[in-house]
């Protein structure tokens, strides 16, 4: 039967399809994104998570049904295999996103020499040739006999490949440049993509094999395509950072089998990425001491407490309305806490521009960096120098109280194994707290007891 063609309207964001242009999305409500596809209509087989006859696919009670082969093994990186959860799960899918240049195919090569050992690996390229990925891999160091190359962009010519070698790891780069022949749009499009995951997730989920994709970004940062793309898989990674800077961060947003809240650190070398064991001594390095507007702050990523350094830089204002700029915080965060400084504190920014950074790049969106927040624009403005011992950590209410957080015991370990000796913490947060011996910790209840404190401190270095 010959295939049928026809013309619909497709949103790039969340997959709408429409018969005719709208200006304004009717699913995700954004504009301009719908766009002109051709589709194809070519009849073929539908296929299922199991090619069992249906019989034999009966509902199964859960203690009737075996999850051992679906078990963990490591990729050979520590700070990975944190993200992920403990190691990577047997057919299991991941979506890998980042800016161009930030390191994706990077990490991903080193993963073909770490697992490479006991694994074999196919390595799809649909943008390099398989001379090109040699030269990078001679680069990095990668000489596994156990890796294969194929440049590629067929999906289903893939999908022959994948059977033909039976591997244990598949990595796709990138799912944006795959396209099936029966789909009449561009690679990229919103039915290729969708289409050319939902093969490959089939063909994981039928052979147990472990696939890595790696996605385009967009100008904000967040995945090409159809959002159903980050539905399919199991999991979505970002790589973070500056590519101006050494460091990267990559965070897990979705994760069906661990924790979403974790972050690996990495430093870009010219072998590649190094794990960073200990993040906080990096985003502290270069610090400068006695300087105003500096508070360290611990937040927690995941299991681990990381220290970093928010810096306030406040001036006069030149125009009629101050400015509020920041880095590495929410600016809605931002002026809350000024608005809270100014009402409950005393503190007057009327008149001052405020510029606040994350040293280092670091993203926080966590609410336990309020009070080192609020500490570095009150002694920003008074061009006072907070002690370079002394580490916050705290929320802060629009009443100008300090509220409890959670695994305090937890950041005032942190904080005294990098040589922190004082801690301004909300009073809440000490009940049946362990206190470190090395390190003394000022229980405050509101914003203005802990400006104090501050105060006090500085007076006596």
């Amino acid at each position: 039967m010959a295939s049928k063609t026809k013309t619909q309207y497709i949103c790039s964001e969340c997959g709408y399809q429409s018969m005719k242009w709208l200006g304004k999305c009717p699913g995700c409500g954004k504009w301009n994104t719908l766009t002109e596809t051709v589709v194809s209509e070519a009849p073929r087989a539908s296929k299922t998570l199991s090619s069992a006859p249906a019989a034999s696919r009966l509902p199964r009670s859960i203690g009737q049904i075996q999850a051992d082969r679906y078990t963990r093994y490591s990729t050979g990186i520590g700070e990975l295999d944190r993200v992920l959860g403990g190691g990577i799960v047997r057919g299991s899918l991941i979506l890998v996103g980042g800016d161009p240049g930030i390191g994706k195919s990077t990490l991903l090569l080193q993963i073909c020499e770490n697992a490479s050992a006991d694994k074999k690996i196919l390595y799809v390229s649909g943008e390099e040739s398989e001379g090109q990925i040699k030269i990078r891999a001679e680069r990095l160091g990668v000489k596994s006999e156990n890796l294969y190359l194929v440049s590629e962009t067929d999906i289903e010519i893939i999908i022959e490949y994948i059977n033909g070698v039976k591997p244990d790891i598949v990595i796709i780069d990138s799912i944006q440049t795959m396209h099936r022949q029966d789909i009449a749009s561009a690679p990229g499009s919103v039915p290729q993509v969708r289409e050319a995951t939902n093969l490959l997730m089939y063909t994981a989920k039928q052979n147990d094999i472990s696939m890595f994709i790696v996605g385009h970004v967009t100008k904000d940062g967040s995945l090409a395509g159809p959002r159903v793309l980050e539905h399919m898989v199991d999991c979505v990674l970002y790589f973070e950072g500056d590519r101006q800077m050494a460091f990267r961060i990559l965070r897990c947003v979705k994760n069906r089998f661990g924790s979403t809240n974790e972050i690996g650190v990495f430093e870009m070398q010219s072998a590649g990425l190094a794990e960073v064991e200990n993040p906080s001594a990096l985003f502290l390095d270069g610090r400068q001491e006695n300087t105003s507007g500096s508070a360290i702050i611990c937040t927690m990523e995941g299991s681990r407490g990381v220290l970093a350094e928010i810096q306030a830089l406040v001036t006069p204002t030149g125009f009629g309305n101050p400015r509020r700029m920041s880095s590495g915080i929410d600016i809605n965060k931002l002026i809350l806490m000024i608005a809270v400084l100014e009402k409950r504190a005393g503190v007057r920014l009327a008149n001052y521009d405020v510029y606040v950074n994350v040293a280092g790049g670091l993203r926080i969106d966590e609410t336990a960096i309020d009070l080192g927040l609020c500490a570095a624009i009150a002694t920003g403005l008074k061009d006072i120098s907070i002690p370079p011992d002394m580490v916050f950590m705290g929320e802060v209410g629009l009443g100008g109280e300090l509220r409890s957080i959670s695994r305090t015991e937890k950041r005032l370990t942190e904080a005294a194994k990098l040589g922190f000796t004082k801690a301004i913490v909300p009073k809440a947060s000490l009940r049946g707290v362990n206190i470190p011996p090395s390190i003394k910790v000022m229980g405050v209840s509101t914003l203005r007891e802990a400006l104090a404190a501050i105060k006090k401190s500085s007076s006596l270095q």
